[in-house]
């Protein structure tokens, strides 16, 4: 062998000549294990979280339209989730400004005037407090300004407590981790350099070539 070809030999790590005799689509099967094992120990370890929604209705009134109603849904839905509402909602809530405003959110349909008031926690007495406290400080602050936007807010329904959690379930991130390690080993295993050999095998000539050439010599 040359020297150059023992120089290349010696200069690789045992961690290269180990993985140098695994298959070469080895990356694969080692995403997938890893992805779903923290995909299950991500599911395992959070603790499951609880999701609880009311409803608030915007009705008009005789000197208004389903179409004014329809529009200040929309506004009142990027209201609800704004300081000078969970600032009136924290007491009730039981909980400060900032987890109201990290926790609850606020949505409305583009075809019917109702807003619907979210609340997510751990606890499912929790989410149920944050939500109805939400709306019913929503209606309160609308309540104020009914006389220049002639449009009501109402409660329309009552947040109840979740008995089910609305988070991924252990099995599910387990999949989702299987299916993000397996993505990512595939990537490795499309982007690592294919195996070359570390020198090439000294050829000999043939012996009938060999006489020929002594004859020529002759």
């Amino acid at each position: 062998m040359p020297d150059s070809a023992q120089d290349k030999s010696a200069s690789r790590t045992p961690f290269a000549r180990r993985t140098g005799r695994l298959p070469r689509w080895w990356p694969l099967p080692l995403g997938l294990v890893a992805g779903a094992l923290a995909g299950g120990t991500y599911g395992a370890v959070s603790p499951p979280q609880y999701t609880a929604t009311s409803y608030v209705i915007a009705v008009p009134t005789d000197q208004a339209d389903s179409m004014s109603a329809l529009g200040f849904a929309q506004a009142y839905s990027r209201v609800a989730t704004q300081v000078a509402v969970l600032s009136d909602a924290q007491v009730a809530a039981g909980v400060p400004v900032e987890t109201l405003k990290s926790q609850v959110r606020a949505e409305t349909s583009p075809d019917a005037p109702m807003v619907a008031i979210s609340a997510v926690s751990d606890r499912p007495a929790q989410a149920m407090e944050m939500a109805n406290a939400v709306a019913r400080a929503l209606t309160t602050n609308a309540g104020h300004t009914k006389d220049d936007t002639h449009v009501k807010l109402l409660r329309f329904t009552r947040a109840v407590k979740p008995t089910e959690p609305s988070s991924a379930s252990a099995a599910l991130t387990t999949l989702v981790g299987a299916c993000a390690g397996g993505l990512l080993g595939g990537l490795a295993l499309l982007l690592r350099p294919r195996r070359t050999a570390d020198a090439a095998v000294p050829t000999v000539p043939a012996p009938a070539t060999a006489a020929a050439g002594l004859r020529g010599g002759a």
